[in-house]
């Protein structure tokens, strides 16, 4: 193969040399002398390729330049990138298998509250670990939990200001607190500055003062829940004043659909049963009984019977009860009936028969 001849030119080194001696900070050579332990650094590694200190040297190289695949490859190593992908891989298999070993459906709670599957591993232990040390019972917590799932993605940190507000401010007693949270889960998951204490008091202000029997208003907004409910009795026809009272004496009236509930119920009272709004100032528990199970298949029976019961005594006795008073009260009308129809002869009848 022809080669091409490449000539250096030698460098004196003794200017280096002179130099590097005559400087002021060499006192003594800066590094020992290795050269009878080791071979010198300026020592030809290949006959053809001369050490560049040498007056004159000769070098031969190829005319074709050297291929490819001899130069190394100096692109990052690639296992760092694949590594993250597994390890989020691991940690979602981890998370699924512990849940599932408490008895939570880890599907169901991903799809009804998605940050779960953000929430540490250590978070969601630690909030289940601090909760069974309050004496939530396996089976409460996981009804709890799917009640309520973003409770899973709180930290410890954010519940226990809850159970401190509930204690202190909301006067519940140690005994009912765990009643109070199986009732109203979603109470964890609230803010105490921005949601629970501003409500405590406008329940407060309304004349509510056992606001402790009654925790669970307390995670309902003022603003879009509770307001709204006193403005729809102010529109069919209470003064606000009547409206508050009935909240005052009923308060479990806040957690009814306006919708669903009142609107219904309202129209079924003025247009069938024809009654007067001051009974149901009177019995606000009204809107507590199922329209279509309670409220018109009583009514029908009394219309039927031709007899009127007060609403308390329409809907709050039990059926049997129910049952016996409608027949009292058809026999008491038959006697009525009887005692007025009759000749004076059977009135003295039934006289003699007493006071003999």
């Amino acid at each position: 193969m022809p080669q091409e001849t490449i000539h250096f030119l030698s460098t004196s080194t003794s200017t280096t040399k002179s130099s590097f001696a005559s400087s002021p900070f060499h006192s003594k050579p800066p590094f020992p002398s290795f050269h009878h332990d080791f071979p010198s650094l300026l020592r030809p590694r290949n006959r053809n390729f001369p050490t560049i200190f040498s007056l004159k040297a000769t070098i031969s190289l190829p005319l074709n330049p050297p291929k490819t695949s001899e130069i190394p490859s100096i692109s990052p190593p690639s296992r760092p990138v694949l590594q993250q992908p597994d390890n989020r891989r691991s940690q979602f298999q981890e998370k699924m298998l512990y849940l599932d070993s408490i008895g939570l459906d880890f599907l169901f709670l991903i799809t009804h509250h998605p940050p779960i599957i953000s929430a540490p591993l250590s978070d969601i232990k630690s909030t289940v670990d601090y909760m069974i040390s309050l004496g939530f019972t396996a089976i409460g917590f996981r009804r709890i939990v799917g009640m309520c799932p973003e409770i899973l993605a709180s930290r410890v940190s954010d519940i226990v200001p809850v159970f401190t507000f509930l204690l202190r401010e909301a006067r519940v007693n140690g005994s009912d607190l765990r009643h109070a949270i199986n009732r109203r889960p979603r109470l964890l998951a609230c803010s105490v500055k921005q949601r629970l204490r501003p409500t405590l008091y406008f329940l407060q202000s309304i004349g509510i003062s056992e606001v402790n029997k009654h925790t669970y208003l307390l995670s309902t907004s003022v603003e879009e829940k509770l307001i709204p409910r006193i403005e729809y009795f102010e529109k069919i026809g209470f003064s606000h004043r009547d409206a508050i009272s009935m909240f005052r004496r009923f308060p479990p009236l806040f957690n009814y659909s306006v919708k669903d509930n009142f609107e219904p119920k309202f129209n079924y009272f003025v247009v069938e049963m024809g009654r007067d709004l001051k009974e149901l100032k009177e019995f606000p528990q009204y809107f507590s009984f199922s329209l279509g199970n309670r409220i018109k298949p009583r009514h029908q029976c009394c219309v039927e019977k031709g007899v009127c019961f007060p609403l308390p005594v329409l809907l709050k006795t039990s059926e049997a009860h129910f049952r016996d008073r409608l027949e009292s009260w058809k026999r008491w009308i038959f006697l009525e009936s009887n005692w007025d129809n009759n000749i004076d002869g059977n009135k003295i009848e039934l006289w003699d028969t007493r006071t003999s």
